[in-house]
């Protein structure tokens, strides 16, 4: 194999349990939630007022406009407050925060990270770079949300990230977001739901609807019907689901790219949303969308998931579609080949497989693209990300299980104008785990969910153990003759 000398940047990525977000601290016994409101019900006007100084005392500094977050935990109790008088703000900020509690989302680790161009590059010289980079941050309960980090590659090849704020802002949440009606209703057949009751909800909706549109739709086709038989109400219970599994979530403009997190929201990504893939995607119009593979998991099953966003301050997070879409590590080719979308899966979580499409949203006949070929990769392969368009073909950054359950990193080499064709493979890992690498929460295990191309150089993040992260470049031109030699 043709010599790869590799940089290390000498730039980390570790965790900070400083870091926190606030979330809901409601108790499943509604009981419970009644008496603690009548607890703080019974405080004087003149107490509350002091219990709401005193906690912004203690924790107004470590967060962004923390009496609006108490305000919103406030309106989830709310049904349960059972006094008739008007309360005043300051009784509402202490019974939002009787239900809120600090959560550090990356106190365990941050790690398995995918790096894209900005989509602002002004200000910049010529010949540098501003880039995203998204990573994984696994708290309390091994749940998993998506932090960023964003920094400039310089001309030079030097990288310089930018700084970390101290503090963590969740979304918006549109409440009532809009569904494109072939997406919804393809996925509502691949559930199974062939049934005229539910057709008939679907085909009184226009080609794009909004959950309002949804729910009364649903109301109107169960006019005369209550209560409903298990079928009509398992129809709706999915239905239902199906639109909190596709959301829209909002960042203000104003705040820092590291402070935006995205955090679980749905029920099939309630313990965690795992290993983002981001790409920049260029359409054949010019149209740029940043769209991201990640995997939801309910602490039972996974789900892959897609991400859609144009500024990384509005998002869709969306369903997939196809009977293709299943187990872990699905990243998207860059543009269109042919005409046609394509993807890298794993279907079986052994070999790579190959798939295309007419639509980014529906995945179905998976084709093998390389099986396990080399001792560091007998136990499995799969993807670090999406491919990276080269002069001389696809290069899909891959990563291969061995013995002891050890992760490496490795390349191959795909044609351009037939992408199911492999053209080139690395014998011997690109990266391993060694040194200090080798220990963390996960040990043994070297994994990138994404890297780039720049000033002739590969770009690559990734994560080290499952605990941390780092990047490292190398010449590209080194990379292929590797994947080309014989």
């Amino acid at each position: 194999m043709h010599k790869i000398n590799i940089h290390h940047t000498g730039i980390y990525f570790r965790p900070n349990s400083a870091r926190v977000l606030i979330r809901p601290f409601i108790p499943a016994d509604s009981n419970r939630v009644v008496h603690i409101i009548g607890r703080a019900l019974s405080l004087s006007e003149e107490e509350t007022e002091q219990q709401v100084a005193a906690a912004c005392e203690d924790f107004c500094t470590r967060h962004v406009d923390i009496k609006s977050v108490w305000l919103r935990h406030f309106e989830s109790v709310k049904a349960h407050v059972f006094s008739s008088r008007p309360l005043s703000e300051a009784r509402k900020h202490y019974i939002g925060a009787l239900f809120s509690g600090e959560y550090a989302l990356e106190s365990a680790a941050l790690f398995n990270p995918s790096i894209v161009a900005h989509p602002d590059q002004s200000g910049l010289t010529d010949g540098d770079l501003r880039f995203i980079m998204s990573l994984r941050a696994t708290g309390e309960g091994h749940i998993s949300s998506i932090e960023f980090r964003s920094g400039v590659i310089h001309k030079d090849n030097g990288i310089v990230m930018d700084d970390i704020s101290p503090f963590v802002v969740v979304p918006e949440v549109d409440l009532n977001p809009s569904y494109r009606k072939t997406s919804f209703v393809n996925k509502v057949a691949e559930m199974g739901l062939d049934h005229d009751w539910c057709r008939q909800i679907m085909d009184a909706l226009g080609t794009t609807f909004t959950r309002a549109e949804l729910d009364q739709s649903i109301q109107r086709a169960s006019h005369g019907m209550r209560p409903l038989n298990r079928e009509l109400q398992r129809i709706v219970d999915l239905l239902r689901w199906l639109s909190e599994s596709n959301y829209q979530i909002e960042f203000p403009a104003r705040i820092s790219m590291s402070e935006r997190i995205i955090f679980p929201l749905s029920s099939n990504e309630s313990n965690g949303i795992e290993d983002a893939r981001f790409v920049r995607f260029v359409d054949d119009d010019g149209t740029i969308t940043y769209y991201a593979t990640y995997t939801a998991y309910n602490g039972r099953s996974i789900l892959p998931q897609f991400i859609e966003t144009t500024d990384f301050q509005h998002f869709r997070m969306l369903t997939l579609n196809g009977l293709a879409v299943q187990n872990k590590g699905m990243a998207l080719f860059p543009r269109l080949i042919n005409g046609h979308y394509y993807m890298i899966s794993r279907q079986d979580d052994e070999n790579l497989f190959i798939m295309s499409s007419d639509n980014p949203h529906y995945w179905s006949d998976p084709r093998v693209l390389q099986r396990p070929g080399h001792a560091w990769e007998f136990v499995k392969i799969g993807n670090c990300g999406s491919p990276i368009e080269t002069k001389a073909g696809w290069l899909v950054i891959t990563h291969g299980v061995g013995p002891m359950r050890k992760y490496c990193i490795g390349a191959m080499l795909l044609d351009l104008e037939d992408p199911s064709k492999v053209i080139g493979h690395l014998d011997e890992p690109l990266l391993k785990p060694e040194g200090n690498e080798r220990e963390g929460y996960v040990p043994n295990v070297v994994y990138s969910c994404g890297s780039m191309v720049h000033n002739n150089r590969l770009i690559l993040p990734y994560g080290l153990s499952d605990s941390a992260a780092t990047i490292v470049t190398m010449d590209l031109d080194e990379v292929l003759a590797a994947l080309k030699s014989p």
